[in-house]
C-alpha cells in the first residue's frame, strides 16, 4: 500500500504565504490542534509548556498516520491567536494582558482518536495537565487581511498599524483576533530575519 504524500503549505498556499503589502483572503474552516492561555509570551512558563505539548503532540500523530501507511505530511507552522477584551486597545505594548490560543493545522485525517493516541505517546515531554487542555477544533475566519512582516516580534507595532490601516481603506472593521503564523524558528534565525503572517479577520 502507497502511502498518500500531502504538502499542506502548498496545498494552502494563499494562506501560509503573504507579501509586505497587505492583501485580503478568504479563510475556510480548517482543524488545528489548539490550546489556550494568558500573558506575556516572552516571560510565561506556561507559554512555553503550551507551545512544548502542541508540537509533541502534533509530531507523534504525524508519525502514527505515517506508519499506518494512512497519510505522510510535514508538520505546519505555529500560529497564535492574540487579543484583549478590547480589541480596540491591542497593543504589542503590553503583552502581559494578552489572551492567546497557540494552534498548528491538522489534516482531516487527524481525528480525537489520533490525537488521543499522541498525547499517550507524549506523555513525559509535557505536564499532564497541558496536555490534558489540547484540543482538536475547526475554526473558520472567513475574509481577513494579512502581511508579511519581516524582522523581530517586537517590531511588529508598524506592520500591524499598516495592516489595521489598510482594513479601514477597505471601508472594512476588524472582527476576531489578531492572528500571527510563524514561518521561522526563533531559535534558528537571526531576529531580522524572522517571518510572521499577521492576519486580521475582517466585516
Amino acid at each position: 500500500m502507497t502511502t498518500t504524500k500531502v504538502d499542506l503549505k502548498r496545498d494552502l498556499r494563499g494562506l501560509y504565504s503573504a507579501t509586505r503589502t497587505p492583501t485580503l483572503v478568504e479563510v475556510p474552516e480548517l482543524t488545528f490542534l489548539m490550546i489556550d492561555g494568558h500573558g506575556d509570551p516572552n516571560t510565561s512558563t506556561g507559554y512555553r509548556d503550551a507551545v512544548s505539548a502542541l508540537f509533541s503532540v502534533a509530531y507523534a500523530a504525524r508519525f502514527a498516520l505515517k506508519r499506518a501507511g494512512v497519510l505522510d505530511y510535514g508538520v505546519m507552522p505555529l500560529e497564535g491567536l492574540w487579543w484583549v477584551p478590547d480589541m480596540t486597545a491591542f497593543s504589542t505594548a503590553d503583552k502581559s494582558a494578552w489572551d492567546w490560543t497557540m494552534m498548528i493545522l491538522q489534516p482531516d485525517q487527524v481525528t480525537e482518536a489520533v490525537i488521543g493516541d499522541a498525547k499517550a505517546k507524549a506523555a513525559g515531554k509535557a505536564p499532564a495537565e497541558v496536555l490534558g487542555r489540547l484540543r482538536l477544533e475547526r475554526f473558520a475566519e472567513n475574509r481577513a487581511a494579512q502581511v508579511l512582516h519581516v524582522g523581530p516580534y517586537s517590531a511588529e507595532g508598524p506592520t500591524i498599524a499598516a495592516l489595521h490601516a489598510y482594513i479601514a481603506e477597505q471601508g472594512a472593521q476588524l472582527s476576531g483576533k489578531h492572528h500571527e503564523i510563524y514561518l521561522g524558528d526563533p531559535a534558528r534565525s537571526a531576529p531580522d530575519k524572522l517571518r510572521t503572517i499577521l492576519r486580521q479577520p475582517i466585516r
